[in-house]
C-alpha cells in the first residue's frame, strides 16, 4: 500500500533557525578588531576587543536570546561589536537595534559586523523610544557614571515591552551597589549574577508602573556663572544629558581657560567674523560662551559623544546662539575641513576610564594642527603635571604660557 504524501509547511512558513556550533560564535568573537588600534606601547590586556563581561553577558543572556524575534533585543554601549555580533550569530538574530554613545564603538561595530558579514543585522538609533520601543531583552555595558545608568534605565523603562529584560554587565572593580538602586527606580525586580573572572551582571526584569507620563530625570538644566575674562561674567543656563562630562556643572578646567577668555584671538574685533571650534565640547559651554561674546563668530561644537552634543545644542539654544553654534558628532573633528579655523578651544581628557591616557589629548593636539589655519590659536588647558607643551610645540607649533596654577596650565599655540 502506498503511503500518501503528507501535507508540509506552506513555503511562507518560518524556518526552523540553525544554531551554529560554539567554535563558530568563538571565532568571531576572536577575530574581533578593536578600532582604532591601540598604540603598540599597550599592553597586551589593551588590545583586546572582547572581554569577560562580554562573554557573561552572552552567556547568561542565552536563555531569552534563543525565542527572540526580529526587533526583540537592544544592545546598549557595545564596545567593540561583541555582544551585537556575538548574539546575531549564536543566535541567528535579525533587527537588532543599538545604541552607543561614542561613535567610535559605531565606527568599530560597523567595521567588525562588515568583516564578519554580518552588517545587515542590526540598526544603530540614537538613545530614545525608537531604541527601545517594545523590546524585550536589553543586554548592556554598564557606564560608569550612574548618571548615564539612569538615563539609559528610564528610557528602556518608558519604552520597551512590560515584561523587558535587562541584562547589565561589568567589571567587579567598577560596580557599585548604588547601580542596584538605580535599575530598582525603574524596574520591580533588580538581582545580581555569580560573579566570573571579575564580572557580573545585573538582571532587571518588571518595568515599574507609574500614574501618568513617566518622569524623566534627564535632561538636566542648571544656571552658572561662567566667567568671560577681564572680571566679566556671563550667567548660562547648561544642559546635561547623563553621559556628559561635568553634568550640568562647570569644571575647573574649563573654568580656567574661560577666565582668559577675553585674550583669545584678542587682536580680532568681536564682532569680526571668526571661525571657532570647540574640540571635545562636552555641554558646550565653551562653544557658547565664545559665540556670545564674539558676535562675529561661528563654532562648532564637536564630541565623539551623544549625549554630549546633544547637551552642546541644547546649552547653545537655551542660550540663543544655536543659529552660530553648529554641533557635529564625530570622531575628533575628523569629519572637518582642513584649515577652516582660526581659533581651537580644548580642555582635552586625560582619563579612559578608570586609567590615566594621554593619548586622547595627543590625538587631539593632532587634530587641531590640521583644523588650524596657518597663524591660527589652540587654547589648550591642562592639568600641569602632564607637561604638555612640548607636545604641543611639535604638534601645533610655537607654544606659550599664558597662565598657570597648582593645578592647570593654559597656553596659547600658534599655528605654524
Amino acid at each position: 500500500m502506498t503511503t500518501p504524501p503528507q501535507p508540509g509547511p506552506p513555503d511562507d512558513a518560518p524556518q526552523p533557525r540553525s544554531t551554529p556550533q560554539p567554535d563558530a560564535v568563538e571565532r568571531l568573537l576572536a577575530g574581533l578588531r578593536r578600532h582604532p588600534d591601540a598604540p603598540k606601547d599597550r599592553t597586551a590586556s589593551a588590545l583586546v576587543a572582547v572581554d569577560a563581561t562580554d562573554r557573561l553577558l552572552l552567556d547568561l543572556a542565552a536563555p531569552e536570546l534563543a525565542g527572540a524575534a526580529p526587533g526583540d533585543v537592544v544592545v546598549v554601549e557595545d564596545r567593540f561589536g561583541a555582544l551585537t555580533l556575538g548574539a546575531a550569530l549564536a543566535h541567528d538574530l535579525d533587527g537588532i537595534r543599538v545604541h552607543q554613545d561614542l561613535v567610535t564603538g559605531e565606527t568599530a561595530l560597523a567595521a567588525n559586523a562588515r568583516a564578519a558579514g554580518l552588517a545587515d543585522r542590526y540598526a544603530s538609533l540614537p538613545l530614545g523610544p525608537e531604541a527601545f520601543d517594545g523590546a524585550r531583552v536589553v543586554l548592556l555595558q554598564l557606564p560608569r557614571s550612574l548618571a548615564a545608568l539612569t538615563e539609559i534605565a528610564e528610557a528602556v523603562a518608558a519604552s520597551a515591552h512590560p515584561d523587558v529584560v535587562v541584562l547589565a554587565g561589568g567589571r567587579l572593580k567598577h560596580m557599585t551597589r548604588a547601580m542596584n538602586d538605580v535599575l530598582a527606580a525603574s524596574f520591580d525586580d533588580v538581582s545580581a549574577s555569580l560573579a566570573r573572572q571579575k564580572s557580573r551582571v545585573l538582571v532587571a526584569r518588571g518595568v515599574r508602573p507609574v500614574d501618568g507620563a513617566r518622569p524623566a530625570s534627564f535632561p538636566v538644566t542648571t544656571r552658572v556663572d561662567v566667567p568671560t575674562g577681564a572680571g566679566r561674567v556671563l550667567p548660562l543656563d547648561v544642559v546635561a544629558h547623563g553621559g556628559a562630562f561635568a553634568g550640568s556643572g562647570l569644571d575647573l578646567g574649563t573654568r580656567f581657560l574661560l577666565e582668559r577668555l577675553d585674550q583669545v584671538a584678542a587682536s580680532t574685533p568681536d564682532d569680526a567674523p571668526l571661525d571657532g571650534v570647540d574640540l571635545g565640547c562636552g555641554t558646550g559651554i565653551l562653544a557658547t560662551a565664545l559665540a556670545t561674546v564674539r558676535p562675529g563668530a561661528q563654532v562648532v561644537a564637536t564630541d565623539a559623544s551623544d549625549a554630549a552634543v546633544r547637551s552642546a545644542a541644547a546649552t547653545a539654544r537655551a542660550a540663543g546662539v544655536r543659529a552660530r553654534v553648529r554641533v557635529l558628532r564625530d570622531d575628533v573633528g575628523s569629519t572637518l575641513e582642513p584649515a577652516s579655523a582660526d581659533v581651537v578651544l580644548l580642555n582635552p581628557p586625560f582619563h579612559a576610564g578608570a586609567a590615566v591616557d594621554t593619548d586622547a589629548a595627543h590625538r587631539m593636539f593632532e587634530a587641531a594642527a590640521r583644523l588650524l589655519r596657518p597663524g591660527g590659536e589652540l587654547w589648550t588647558v591642562w592639568n600641569s603635571h602632564l607637561r604638555y607643551r612640548a607636545a604641543l610645540d611639535r604638534a601645533v607649533g610655537p607654544t606659550t604660557e599664558v597662565a598657570r596654577d597648582k593645578r592647570f596650565t593654559l597656553t596659547r599655540s600658534r599655528r605654524r
